[in-house]
C-alpha cells in the first residue's frame, strides 16, 4: 500500500499537468474604444456615460479622453475612466462610461483630451468641467493646438 500510494499521487499530477481540453478565449475588448457609432451595445444599468464629438482630429491621429478627479491646485488625483480613439479626419463621435460611485462629493471633475500623431502631442481638448454624476451629452468639443 505503501509504494502504491506514491504512484497515483505522481500519475495524478501528470493528468492535471496536460494541456486543457478548452481552447482559450480571446482578450474582450472594450466597446466603446472600438465602436463607437449608434449601434454600439447598450449602457449597463449602473454605469453612467458622457458622450459627443470632437472636432478636428486628423486622420490617424491617436485620441485619448480621461475623466479625471482634480485637485486645488488643478493637478490630477484619480483616474475615473479613459478611452483611445483612432482620428477619422471628420467629427469623431464618442462614448466614455463612468461609475457614478467613483465622484466624490466636493472634488472637482475633469474631462480632458489629447492628440497624438506620430508620436508627437499636437492637439489638446480644454479641460471641460463635469459637474453631475449622471450620463450627459456634452455636443462638439473643439480641440486646440497643443503648446
Amino acid at each position: 500500500m505503501r509504494l502504491l500510494a506514491p504512484f497515483t499521487l505522481a500519475s495524478l499530477l501528470a493528468a492535471c499537468a496536460g494541456e486543457p481540453s478548452v481552447p482559450p478565449q480571446p482578450p474582450a475588448t472594450s466597446a466603446p474604444a472600438t465602436s463607437m457609432g449608434a449601434a454600439s451595445a447598450p449602457l449597463p444599468a449602473h454605469l453612467r456615460e458622457l458622450s459627443g464629438s470632437l472636432l478636428g482630429v486628423p486622420n490617424a491621429s491617436e485620441v485619448e479622453l480621461a475623466l479625471l478627479l482634480i485637485d486645488a491646485r488643478g493637478l490630477p488625483q484619480g483616474l475615473l475612466s479613459n478611452i483611445q480613439l483612432t482620428g477619422n479626419g471628420a467629427a469623431l463621435p464618442f462614448r466614455l462610461p463612468f461609475n457614478p460611485q467613483a465622484f466624490i462629493p466636493g472634488t472637482r471633475v475633469e474631462l480632458r483630451g489629447r492628440v497624438n500623431q506620430a508620436g508627437r502631442l499636437i492637439l489638446r481638448l480644454p479641460p471641460q468641467a463635469i459637474e453631475h454624476n449622471d450620463s450627459q451629452q456634452l455636443g462638439e468639443l473643439r480641440l486646440e493646438p497643443a503648446p
